[in-house]
């Protein structure tokens, strides 16, 4: 039985692309700064007629390279995003991204200007993913995954200037979150995955309300939705840098038992970068693990075998049919030259092993 790959989220953004990519290395810009938002604030305001068909021919050029590659189950690689958390929060009530807030984010990793909770969070209502997953679905006859920003991410990504309880900023992300995943889940999406990087930067937050949380988003999805998380350790701006502050590696081992507890049936975690002492996959005894294989922040491109032997290395902890493969996190530094031969490799590996 091959085992299985999907991808995290995001992917390279051709140049057409009406908004900014959170990766613009040329321009120097900050992945989820300032600029970025305001340059992404004014291209929605000044969209000319036709940005629609432009991001329709992105999502399916995104698609068609994924599963030209081989993966089982692609994303719509993100390409209406000009970064995977504030696309979401711009459809939500209580965020200004006019008047920024700069803070420190990510543990302290990096200091950037971002968008300014104001007010009570809530949907707008009226739903938005479920249109992207079905133009997404369109393009091909594998199930795309779709992904939405967890409660703490988004409130580590963003300024709270409204809310004097962070566990009650929590649950409205949730209930915010949860409106827009039933919406998907009705429109047959079948991969549904929350991003919470945050959690292996925040352990005791994770452990205190995260989960719970995670569990809110996905209230009243129905049985046939597969239930997906990330976390990863965190990733720089530039293809390289090795100088990086990451999360703690033993944090996936304080957050194992729970995430297996809980209703999340794939959890997805790096490898690639820095590898896990494998003990860790013993601890989840039913969560199917989405394993990390391939970098997404080194140039270095993962030989077919280089991936096989780490594959068959996490065989010796976890079940065949419990392990699927995947890039550590999302393709956009990488650019597309890179992503597909990264991705190629992957799926040949995933075959063989």
């Amino acid at each position: 039985m091959a085992i299985q790959t999907t991808c995290i989220g995001s992917y390279p953004k051709p140049n057409y692309v009406p908004i900014i990519d959170w990766f613009q290395m040329d321009k120097g810009l900050s992945a989820m700064g300032g600029e970025v938002t305001r340059r992404t604030n004014e291209a929605m305001l000044s969209e000319e007629e036709g940005a629609e068909e432009l991001y329709q021919k992105a999502t399916r050029a995104a698609i068609e390279d994924q599963v030209s590659s081989g993966v089982d189950i692609p994303t719509d690689g993100e390409q209406r995003r000009e970064n995977y958390i504030h696309y979401h929060c711009r459809h939500l009530d209580g965020f200004d991204f006019e008047n920024l807030t700069m803070r420190s984010v990510r543990d302290g990793a990096y200091s950037t200007e971002l968008p300014t909770i104001n007010a009570k969070v809530a949907p707008k209502g009226h739903h938005f993913l479920d249109r992207d997953f079905k133009i997404a679905q369109g393009f091909t006859d594998r199930p795309v995954k779709i992904t939405v920003p967890g409660p703490t991410t988004i409130m580590d990504t963003t300024a709270n200037a409204f809310y004097q309880d962070d566990r009650a900023l929590a649950f409205d992300l949730a209930d915010a979150l949860n409106y827009e995943i039933r919406a998907l889940a009705d429109a047959g999406c079948r991969y549904i995955q929350v991003d919470e990087p945050v959690f292996a930067r925040n352990v005791e937050r994770a452990l205190d309300y995260g989960v719970e949380c995670l569990e809110r988003c996905f209230d009243g999805v129905p049985e046939g939705v597969t239930r997906v998380m990330h976390m990863c350790c965190g990733y720089p701006e530039k293809l390289d840098d090795k100088d990086y502050p990451k999360a703690d590696p033993a944090s996936y081992f304080q957050l194992a038992k729970a995430m297996d507890a809980s209703s999340i049936q794939q959890i997805s975690i790096e490898d690639a970068h820095r590898h896990n002492d494998l003990a860790l996959l013993e601890q989840f005894q039913k969560s199917t693990i989405i394993f990390g294989s391939v970098a997404i922040a080194k140039s270095h491109v993962e030989t077919v075998e280089e991936i096989k032997a780490r594959l068959a290395a996490a065989l010796e902890h976890i079940d065949r049919a419990r392990l699927m493969a995947a890039p550590d996190c999302g393709l956009p530094m990488l650019g597309r030259d890179l992503a597909i031969a990264k991705l190629k490799n992957l799926c040949a590996a995933a075959r063989e092993v």
